[in-house]
């Protein structure tokens, strides 16, 4: 049962219309479910004068104070200030995509109701997920500590010149090579920045560190995925002329001296997210990408003669047909609940942990 004393910390990205909407809705859903809406004074612009007698304002010391769970309302770029504001702190972070792909988002825009129901009745469970402790150094001095949940980026600073950076792992050099730049990531940010750059997509699951040039005048300059233990660093060349700079989920930002070393490891310390149902990554992948797939037709039932007669036969009847796919593409994310008309679901997901 809900009561009082239950707090939920409200994120928008208040300059926009729809997020003003949809804050405005999820505040009077929270407190009709008997949970006290709070906000920092930076969310609270374009709110009306109804909503703000309802919010409470976020502790000036520690906005996270006492609180449940934070819901952000926006895009990938909100939810990582979410994740900067949560990590390191036990209350997860739940995304609500405002945005286009949101791929840390774990619910839609049309599904805050039922969000807001599965909240009051803590029915949700908590996954960890890695980051990046992410390391400076000059001549052999650390000159500072940043961290990333999708991704560290060595990036030029100079539209017309190119940096010149040696490639290492664990020690030990692999390649040097002209380029606009290279992406170290998580497998939660091997879906942003590194995909762009052409890097592969990895599983939550997985436990990596990936490598993604940019641009890269070499002939070896592939994407490369190393062990969690690792230690990839991107060193620049001294004495070539392009300057270059760190970025950290494309939110932190630093630039880099000449000769500067950028190291990253796995941190200790993990972004803690909210999940209403836990589907197949895969599901999650097609429904973000809207990817193609009209063609599938399922695993193949080998008969006791070991061919697919008998898989052929049951796909072709027209019970069959009408049915569909057994286990549709139906998660939180997409619109749905997560399950399949029967109340069963997929469980396959990241480490995760019941709520007491």
């Amino acid at each position: 049962m809900s009561t009082p004393d239950r707090r939920v910390l409200v994120l928008a990205h208040t300059g926009r219309d729809t997020a003003v909407a949809a804050a405005e809705e999820l505040v009077h859903l929270l407190v009709d479910a008997g949970i006290k809406p709070i906000v920092m004074p930076s969310d609270s612009e374009g709110l009306t004068g109804k909503t703000m007698q309802l919010l409470h304002q976020a502790s000036p010391k520690d906005p996270l104070d006492a609180i449940e769970l934070v819901i952000v309302l926006g895009g990938d770029g909100t939810i990582l200030r979410g994740a900067e504001l949560v990590r390191g702190h036990r209350a997860p972070l739940l995304g609500v995509n405002l945005g286009h792909v949101g791929f840390l988002a774990e619910s839609e825009r049309d599904d805050l109701a039922y969000t807001v129901q599965r909240i009051a009745a803590r029915d949700y469970e908590v996954e960890e997920r890695m980051t990046l402790d992410v390391a400076v150094h000059v001549d052999g001095e650390k000159i500072a500590d940043l961290w990333a949940l999708n991704e560290a980026s060595v990036e030029k600073a100079n539209r017309e010149r190119m940096i010149e950076v040696v490639i290492e792992v664990d020690g030990r050099p692999v390649t040097e090579f002209g380029c606009d730049g290279v992406v170290m990531a998580t497998p939660t940010g091997s879906t942003a920045y590194a995909f762009s750059a052409g890097g592969p997509i990895v599983w939550p699951e997985v436990e990596a560190l990936l490598l993604a040039p940019l641009s890269a005048h070499a002939l070896f300059a592939r994407p490369m995925v190393v062990a969690p233990t690792s230690v990839p660093a991107v060193e620049l060349v001294q004495g070539t002329p392009g300057r270059a700079m760190l970025w950290c989920d494309g939110r932190r930002s630093m630039d880099l001296p000449p000769g500067a070393r950028v190291e990253v490891r796995r941190s200790a310390v993990p972004v803690r997210l909210a999940r209403l149902a836990r589907p197949p990554f895969t599901d999650r992948l097609v429904a973000k990408f809207g990817l193609p797939v009209h063609g599938w037709r399922g695993r193949a039932l080998r008969g006791s003669d070991g061919s697919s007669r008998e898989w052929r036969d049951r796909v072709d009847s027209p019970e069959t047909s009408a049915k569909g796919p057994e286990c549709p593409s139906n998660t939180v994310s997409n619109g749905g609940s997560g399950k399949n008309p029967d109340g069963t679901g997929p469980s396959a997901s990241p480490t995760t942990q019941n709520l007491p």
